[in-house]
């Protein structure tokens, strides 16, 4: 089963979430309809970017080191300079 880091934005203050799911659509939905505490207050978001992997696992290691770049050149890179 394939799984997915994913970066969202959010349009109310254009500041970074990034997340890892097994479905981006449905994570995204969920995200924008307040049901996620940490980001209700900054809805709506939407998909800045996301990669596939074929295991969980891969998927995590990979959401960690973007978290660690976060606000960092690398990170502003990966995102394409936005």
């Amino acid at each position: 089963m394939a799984y997915y880091i994913y970066i969202l934005m959010s349009l109310k203050d254009s500041k970074y979430y990034i997340g890892s799911t097994s479905d981006v659509m449905a994570r995204l939905q969920f995200h924008n309809s307040g049901l996620q505490r940490s980001t209700r207050s900054r809805i709506p978001f939407q998909i800045i970017l996301f990669e596939t992997y074929s295991s969980k696992k891969e998927a995590l290691k990979r959401e960690k080191l973007i978290k660690s770049w976060k606000g960092g050149e690398a990170f502003k890179r990966l995102i394409g300079g936005k």
